[in-house]
This record gives C-alpha cells, structure tokens and sequence, in this order.
C-alpha cells in the first residue's frame, strides 16, 4: 500500500475509517509486482481474496510500503524522545541540574548515537546513556533517586545497615512508634538491590515492607 506523504493514521493504517481513501492512498490498485507497476488482474483478486473490492483488499491485506519522507519523520521522533528521556535521567555532575534536551541531542551526535527503529525510545536511554559517557565530551551522571522505605521496627533493626549501606546520603531515619521509615538519596541502580532485598525478606516482613521514589508519583512497590 503505497500512502501520501505523513498521511493520516500511518501507523494504524488497517483501521482507517474515512471514505476517501485518496486523502490516504497514493494510488488505489493492488500490484503483483510494485517495483514493475504490475497490477493484479480481476480475475487473480478474486482467487486469491475471494472479492475484487480494491479498497477494501488494501485496507485489509496491503502492506504499508513507508516513504522517505515518513521513515525520516519517524526517526527525528523517536530520536527527540531519546534525547528528551536521556534529558530526564542525567545531571551535570558538578551543578547535580538537569541539561537541555538541546545539549543531550548534540551530545548524541557527538558520541555517534544510532536510532533503532525496530525499538522503543524507552529501550534504547540506557544505551544512550552509556555511549555518551563513553564517547561524548559531555559530562554526564545519572541523576539520583530519593527514597523511602518502610517496615516494622523489628525488621528495621535487623535490615537497617543493609539498607543504609546502598545509599548515597541518609536523610532521615525514624524508628518511632511501630515502624521504622527512612529516607535514602541512591543511585539508581541501587533501587534494583533495594528491591530484591526487600522481596528476599518478603516472607518475614508479611507485606509491610514498601520502597517508594520520592520523585515519581504513586511508583512505589509493596512487599
């Protein structure tokens, strides 16, 4: 199926919904041979689909042939989505503040970053960030995350410098009443270490220990 230029709903094509599909459709015919311009005789359509109807084949059959022109937009999307989730995740080790997506973006030209479109954005920040420190002049530290964990005392006291020995920086650290809380600033891949160890001891805690980032939201997991 050959599409105009950044035609509506490319990437959802088969469930397109309009009736005028030349707003879509570069043009309406379904071909045995496109590099030749071959097109399939009637007779051939109703063997092989069981109908002649050539929209309705395309819409339900056709494989979506990308142009340059929307191959290109799809990469300079995906590529600002990188640089603008890299931007998210990575300080500016002496300042600990955030650089502009346009800073992160010329870095990754710098370190040589390659967009995979078979992949995600979020799949692809790690390795982002990774190249940029390896191969970018860009001084770069993955930001850090501030905590909280939870448990019953008896459990704090006895996991407590396991705990604390991943951070960073203790910021708070509260055994009052039943329940022990602290406050943790850690690399991020420390919350990883955090976790399983929490999940380890999920027998003994009886779903009363918890771990929570303190940036996000509602991201936080019970034990």
């Amino acid at each position: 199926m050959l599409t105009k230029p950044l035609a509506p709903h490319l990437t959802d094509w088969s469930h397109y919904r309009e009736t005028n599909l030349d707003d879509v459709l570069q043009i309406s015919n379904v071909f045995v041979n496109v590099s030749k311009g071959q097109v399939a005789p009637t007779e051939d359509l109703k063997k092989a689909f069981g109908k002649t109807e050539v929209d309705e084949i395309i819409l339900k059959k056709g494989e979506l042939q990308v142009g340059e022109k929307e191959r290109e937009h799809a990469l300079n999307n995906l590529w600002k989505e990188i640089a603008t989730q890299v931007s998210e995740k990575v300080v500016d080790p002496s300042t600990q503040r955030p650089y502009p997506v346009g800073m992160i973006e010329k870095a990754m030209h710098e370190a040589g970053f390659s967009v995979k479109t078979g992949k995600s954005s979020k799949s692809q920040v790690l390795e982002c960030i990774k190249l940029l420190q390896e191969k970018s002049t860009l001084p770069i530290q993955r930001a850090r995350m501030r905590v909280r964990i939870t448990m019953p005392i008896k459990d704090g006291k006895r996991l407590k410098e396991q705990i604390h020995g991943s951070a960073e920086k203790v910021e708070e650290d509260d055994m009052a009443g039943d329940e022990w809380e602290t406050i943790l600033i850690i690399d991020p891949g420390q919350f990883r270490v955090l976790n399983e160890l929490l999940s380890s001891e999920s027998s003994a805690l009886k779903g009363k220990g918890k771990i929570e980032t303190l940036t996000t939201a509602g991201a936080s997991t019970d034990l």
